[in-house]
C-alpha cells in the first residue's frame, strides 16, 4: 500500500490512513473489488498500532467504501463516486461562473445565458446521436454488452466486432469498419486491434476505454462458504481467463470453480447438476435458466465500461464530430 505515515504533522494517524486510503481508491489505484490488506498486515508494513488500522477501515466501511465479508476479507466496495461527483461539479460550478460572469460584463442577460447554455447543451446531443462507431473486444458475449452500453448512454450507433474478425477483415467486417466513426475497444486490445488495421491500411483512430468486473457479482461469490462449489459458464475461452483473473484479484483465487464453456445442452445440463451455485455470463444466461430443473443459485458475472474513460470518450467523440460540422 502506497501509504506515508507522518508522526509530527499533528495529524491523528487513523486519519491519515483512512484519507490515503481514499485518494488512492479516487486516483484508480484502487479498483473496486480490490482486496485489502489485513488489519495486522498493514499495521505491520506502516509500524503503526493494529488498532488504528482497525478504526480507519471500520470509518471506511461506515461510510460504504470497504466492504468487510467474513471468512474473506475486506474490499473495496465503491469507486468513491460521490466524491469524484462532487469535485467535477465544484469545478464546473466555477466555470459557469467565469462564462456567466463574462456575458454579464458584455451585456448579455441571464435568463439569454442560459438560453445559450441549453441551445448548446442539445446541439452536442445531437452530435453524439449522429455518430457511428465499432466496439473491438475479445469475444462477442463482452463486444454486444459494451456496445449496447454505450449506446444506451451516448445515443451513439455502436456495432460489436471481436478482435478476430477485425483480424480476418472479410467484406462484412469491413464494411463496419469503413462506416464507423470511432473504433472503440478495451485498452488491453487496442495494439492488437491497431496492427490489424495496419496490416489493411485502414487508418482510423483507435480509442481504448477501460474495463472493471462489476463489483455485486463478487460480492455475492465471496458471501458464499469456502467449501460451496462453482461452476463458470461461458462462451469463450477468453471469457474464462477474464474470471479467473478478476477471482484472484479480488483475493478469491482458492475458490472451488470449475469453468465451462460448453454449448451443448445435454451436457450443459449435467454440468449443472453436479455444482451448488452457477455463475454465468449474460450470453449464456437462458441456455443455463433451461436446464437448472433444481433452481440451483445464479450468479450473473459481467464487465462493466470504466465511468471515467467513457465520460472521457464521449467528450472526444464530440469534439471529433463538431469539427467534422463546422
Amino acid at each position: 500500500m502506497n501509504i506515508t505515515i507522518d508522526r509530527k504533522c499533528g495529524i491523528p494517524l487513523y486519519i491519515q490512513v483512512k484519507k490515503q486510503i481514499m485518494d488512492l481508491i479516487k486516483e484508480g489505484n484502487l479498483k473496486v473489488g480490490t482486496k485489502m490488506p489485513t488489519e495486522r498486515e498493514l499495521s505491520q508494513e506502516l509500524n503503526i498500532s493494529r488498532n488504528t488500522i482497525s478504526t480507519a477501515y471500520n470509518q471506511l466501511e461506515n461510510v460504504g467504501v470497504l466492504k468487510s465479508i467474513q471468512g474473506k476479507g475486506t474490499f473495496v466496495a465503491e469507486e468513491v463516486t460521490s466524491w469524484k461527483d462532487q469535485e467535477v461539479k465544484n469545478k464546473l460550478k466555477k466555470f459557469v461562473d467565469l462564462a456567466l460572469e463574462e456575458a454579464l460584463e458584455i451585456g448579455v442577460e441571464a435568463e439569454d445565458f442560459l438560453e445559450i447554455v441549453i441551445e448548446r447543451v442539445q446541439e452536442k446531443k445531437e452530435f453524439m446521436s449522429k455518430i457511428t462507431g465499432a466496439f473491438v473486444e475479445c469475444n462477442i458475449e463482452q463486444a454486444k454488452m459494451f456496445s449496447k452500453e454505450l449506446t444506451n448512454n451516448s445515443n451513439m450507433n455502436i456495432v460489436p466486432l471481436t478482435v478476430s474478425d477485425v483480424e480476418e477483415m472479410n467484406e462484412e467486417t469491413l464494411k463496419v469498419i469503413d462506416k464507423s466513426e470511432v473504433i472503440i475497444s478495451a485498452f488491453n486490445h487496442v495494439n492488437e486491434v491497431k496492427n490489424a488495421m495496419k496490416v489493411r491500411e485502414i487508418e482510423k483512430e483507435v480509442f481504448g476505454v477501460a474495463t472493471n468486473p462489476k463489483l455485486e457479482s463478487i460480492v455475492k461469490i465471496a458471501r458464499h462458504p469456502y467449501e460451496t462449489s462453482f461452476a463458470f459458464i461461458c462462451i469463450s475461452e477468453e471469457m474464462i481467463f477474464k474470471m479467473k483473473s478478476a477471482l484472484s484479484d479480488a483475493g478469491l483465487g482458492d475458490l472451488k470453480v470449475d469453468y465451462f464453456n460448453e454449448p451443448d445442452s445435454e451436457k450443459l445440463s449435467q454440468i449443472v447438476s453436479k455444482y451448488n451455485v452457477l455463475i454465468v455470463t449474460p450470453g449464456r444466461k437462458k441456455d443455463v435458466e433451461k436446464v437448472n430443473s433444481q433452481n440451483k443459485e445464479i450468479i450473473e458475472f459481467s464487465y462493466k465500461l470504466d465511468e471515467s474513460s467513457v465520460k472521457a470518450l464521449k467528450s472526444k467523440f464530440i469534439e471529433i464530430k463538431y469539427k467534422q460540422n463546422k
